[in-house]
């Protein structure tokens, strides 16, 4: 009997929400979930299709990318994954996407800018972009690397984990992350939701401004502040 079956129906049942929510095609994609108690994650299997995933196909690993239970090979983003939650200890989960807008941003290599309220209802900054990655990062441990360059993107733009819960790699697509698998998977979302709308804002106007400030610190706190009022206590 497994030791971490709850923690291998999280990251199960996330997975199945991202491909439900049309953000992956075919096997691209994943989500992982943290145990911080157990030092440990659950994360999709490499290259097994959605409509065969069970949860007892879910790897568990440790943050240095030991395997700790599972027969199949892990995510080959493991080490992306392993790298974040080792770094930033308040998340939960880990989500990885190529949703078609989100990765056209991240290939333009271009921030998503704060065009609308949807947008400020979840961050008061632009949805930033990593640079491309550096030559020397990908000769090297690649995945691991991408964690490196995530981090690096966060560090040169003053920005939060906490605060801003996704990121595009330039020339690659998006991560997004949260308390929980659910939530990462929430935040893949409304990323590729925000794309697709500052995206078809440029396409109407390509002077489009950027939202105001006073809209911006409204939407956010009416969700997010100390007096936040949206939804029900």
């Amino acid at each position: 009997m497994s030791a971490f079956i709850e923690l291998k129906r999280e990251c199960y049942e996330a997975n199945m929400q991202l491909n439900a929510l049309d953000l992956v095609i075919y096997t691209f994609g994943n989500v992982s979930a943290v145990d911080r108690k157990e030092a440990v994650f659950a994360i999709k299997p490499s290259g097994v299709p959605y409509e065969d995933l069970k949860p007892e196909d879910i790897v568990i690993m440790d943050f240095d990318n030991n395997v700790i239970e599972g027969e199949m090979r892990p995510s080959s983003d493991t080490k992306t994954h392993a790298y974040l939650y080792k770094n930033w200890e308040e998340i939960g989960g880990v989500a990885h996407t190529h949703a078609t807008y989100s990765v056209a941003w991240a290939q333009s290599q271009k921030d998503i800018p704060i065009f609308g309220t949807t947008h400020a209802d979840h961050l008061t900054a632009d949805i930033p972009c990593a640079a491309p990655m550096r030559d020397d990062l990908i000769a090297g441990n690649y995945e691991y690397n991408t964690g490196i360059q995530i981090l690096e993107c966060f560090r040169d733009k003053g920005l939060s984990y906490k605060e801003v819960q996704m990121v595009l790699l330039g020339n690659h697509g998006p991560f997004t992350w949260g308390k929980n698998a659910a939530k990462a998977v929430y935040n893949s979302k409304v990323l590729e939701e925000v794309a697709r709308m500052a995206y078809l804002t440029l396409q109407i106007n390509p002077e489009a401004p950027r939202l105001k400030d006073s809209l911006i610190k409204k939407h956010y706190e009416r969700k997010h502040g100390k007096n936040a009022y949206y939804g029900q206590k």
